[in-house]
């Protein structure tokens, strides 16, 4: 008996709906790409419950005729391709004929649609491949399509989907692929009866990304256009100082088509070669326009990939549209200074023709009658602090032109002369001054002479015996005196401390020594150089050693301390995809001291940061981290919170090749000592390098 079976039509459907739809967002591309297809050009799409409970899809294409709608929901039914030579010159959306049967297999749909020849719509009911009825309907040009409980009749494809909130995102990333592929339409997206997202179909890209990413984005692009043989390379990528840490908002797409191509991004950041960051990467979305016949479409299923014939041609079309747009579009910034305009009038006029007016112009006061000479120093004479000297005083203001001056002139008598008023205040202010400074140092010296002979008297009035330690740390029954000891009077001490006597006994239960740490300078900005206990040389990498300080501070504090609150908030926008990841995991945010919310529509808002992280870097931080989630291959929450903490140590630590001061090299050279468990970076590099004294004598023959 042989054991091969004919599936039966109903689990061959079911099979085959497998490959085509995966999930919600899978339904809304199959449907929207036929709708673009039918020419349309207004899309409405609403989804509620993320797709798992209703889907609408409404166009104002030309329709599908009554005698074709049976026809259009079996397998292989298409309008699009007729002859094998059709494969080779594909120029739509949807080729197959797989969508509508797959689609109707695995739910419960409805379509009310009319084509522009005819006078009265029709309705068609279809659940799980079977149909139900087929009615005439009232309805305008096009076609709206109503799917209801995706996966009724499989519960074990329905149990894999995610919550409601991550599949109305995946179908909120598609539609911004989507937009941005067809400027030309105009969309609607309603989420659970909410407008998010509407583009005016003015068939202007720029106008499509504002829509979908925002000003801020839009803002720092650069147009590229650019056509290599017979390869057209159109669209926008960002400045090199708008880069982002992930590849997140490259976006390609081939004759209409959002496609995933790694001969793109491999020739974007080529170009960007020499103009951006090492571990940043541009954003872009580059509309491509290929000959049909050089490439083939038809190797993936959700047709997201394309297969080149050659590929070097598009690379170069690429790589020099974009390199040509960077040197085009990427302008230095110039910073224009404010012209002070008093200042050039000063500068303008002469002084000495009329010097009052020009200062009181440029004080905004009005001008005076000038002074005489003797009429300012009376009041010089008077006063305990003399006037600051003006020369423009000495001059006659009333005469245009100002007289000539001889030699003899400008002889003055001791009595009359200013500077000499000021030199007799100065001397004499200085002889106070000496006077003050001798008489504090001779009180000083009495004082000082008096301690030290009382302290003498009393150490002679003191019993000849052996100094215990317990003597030493008692508390005394006699006034504690106050006193000065220099380094001179501690050495004796030291030295009978250090001889050998009766009392060896008790000075050997006192603390050992402490070690000790003397900072001898920095190489290259990047590594501390200790020497510790007069033995050992300790080589210290600052970054690996701060950076794993920080983490585990991190670690310990598990994001309840160190905190920065924000006083604007900063806002991030992420990829759809990278957005759900972030919005389903907040928590691990706030463990990481980030206090982020859910702005909407791709966007998250950051209050707080942790003290440690640079505002700068506070925006790549959680990109970053969001990117990490979102690409994910283990859901292990303590390993993405240690990724976390690598992340937020790394960019918080100093980095090598700053200027760093010696305090701080020495708090991160005692961190070290009193952890001495702390021996690599979060990243796994050795922090500290020891040259013992033993080895550099060595090294230098002196053994």
């Amino acid at each position: 008996m042989g054991v091969i079976n004919v599936l039966d039509k109903h689990i061959a459907e079911l099979i085959a709906a497998g490959e085509v739809v995966e999930r919600p967002s899978s339904v809304i591309k199959e449907l929207v790409e036929n709708s673009i297809d039918a020419g349309a050009k207004n899309i409405t799409v609403e989804i509620k419950n993320g797709g798992t409970t209703f889907m609408r899809v409404a166009d104002d294409g030309c329709g599908i005729y009554r005698d074709d709608i049976k026809k259009a929901f079996l397998r292989h039914a298409t309008s699009k391709v007729k002859t094998a030579n059709d494969l080779d010159m594909i120029s739509t959306l949807g080729f197959r004929g797989e969508a509508l049967a797959s689609i109707s297999a695995v739910s419960r749909l409805q379509v009310i649609t009319k084509n522009e020849n005819e006078e009265i719509g029709s309705c068609y009911e279809i659940e799980g491949g079977d149909e139900i009825s087929l009615e005439e309907a009232g309805c305008p040009t096009g076609t709206t399509f109503v799917i209801r409980d995706l996966f009724y009749n499989i519960p074990a494809r329905s149990k894999f989907l995610k919550k409601d909130v991550a599949e109305g995102n995946a179908v909120s990333a598609l539609m911004d692929k989507i937009v941005l592929s067809h400027p030309e339409v105009a969309f609607t997206f309603i989420r659970d009866g909410k407008q998010v997202l509407r583009t005016f179909g003015d068939g202007k890209l720029l106008s499509a990304i504002y829509s979908v990413f925002g000003k801020d984005f839009a803002k720092g692009l650069i147009p590229v256009d650019y056509t290599l043989d017979s390869v057209t390379v159109k669209g926008y990528i960002s400045k090199p100082i708008n880069s982002r840490p992930n590849r997140n908002m490259q976006n390609f797409f081939i004759n209409g088509r959002f496609v995933k191509t790694r001969t793109g991004m491999a020739a974007l950041e080529e170009a960007y070669k020499g103009s951006i960051m090492v571990g940043k990467f541009p954003s872009a979305v580059l509309q491509l326009t290929v000959p049909y016949e050089i490439i083939d479409v038809n190797v993936h299923p959700a047709k997201i990939e394309v297969r080149f014939i050659n590929e070097r041609p598009v690379f170069d079309a690429i790589y020099h549209a974009v390199k040509t747009a960077l040197q085009q579009g990427d302008e230095r910034k110039q910073i224009h200074f404010k012209e002070n305009t008093a200042f050039n009038e000063i500068k303008k006029v002469n002084p000495f023709n009329n010097a009052q007016a020009v200062f009181a112009k440029a004080e905004n006061t009005p001008a005076e009658k000038p002074i005489k000479p003797i009429e300012r120093i009376e009041p010089v004479l008077k006063n305990s602090e003399p006037k600051p000297y003006n020369p423009f005083d000495e001059l006659d203001l009333k005469d245009e032109k100002p007289k000539p001056v001889s030699i003899d002139s400008l002889k003055m008598s001791d009595s009359s002369n200013p500077f000499d008023i000021y030199s007799k205040q100065a001397i004499k202010r200085n002889s106070e001054l000496e006077n003050k400074k001798a008489e504090f140092s001779k009180q000083k010296l009495e004082k000082a002479e008096q301690l030290i002979l009382k302290a003498t008297q009393q150490e002679e009035s003191l019993p000849k015996q052996e100094i215990t330690v317990d003597d030493l740390t008692a508390e005394s029954t006699e006034t504690p005196i106050e006193t000065e000891v220099s380094k001179e009077e501690v050495k004796p001490l030291k030295e009978n401390s250090e001889n050998k006597t009766d009392n060896n006994d008790a000075l050997t239960e006192l603390p050992k020594e402490q070690t000790k740490l003397r900072f001898l300078g920095e190489a290259f900005n990047t590594y501390i150089i200790v020497e510790k206990n007069d033995n050992e040389v300790l080589i210290i990498d600052k970054h690996a050693a701060h950076e794993r300080i920080i983490y585990e501070k991190l670690k310990a504090d598990s994001g309840s301390a160190n905190v920065q609150y924000l006083l604007t908030p900063i806002t991030v926008t992420l990829d759809k995809i990278d957005y759900d990841a972030a919005v389903s995991n907040l928590d691990m945010f706030a463990k990481c001291s980030f206090d982020v919310e859910d702005f909407g529509n791709g966007t998250l808002l950051v209050r707080s940061a942790p003290q440690y992280l640079a505002a700068t870097e506070i925006a790549d931080c959680i990109t970053e981290m969001s990117g990490y989630i979102a690409s994910g291959k283990k859901d292990i929450y303590t390993e993405k919170m240690d990724w976390f903490y690598h992340n937020v140590s790394c960019r918080s630590a100093i980095k090598a090749g700053n200027k760093s001061t010696v305090q701080e090299l020495m708090d991160i050279a005692w961190t070290l000592e009193k952890n001495p468990q702390i021996k690599y970076c979060p990243h796994g590099r050795p922090i500290c390098i020891v040259m013992t004294k033993y080895e550099i004598e060595k090294q230098f023959g002196r053994l």
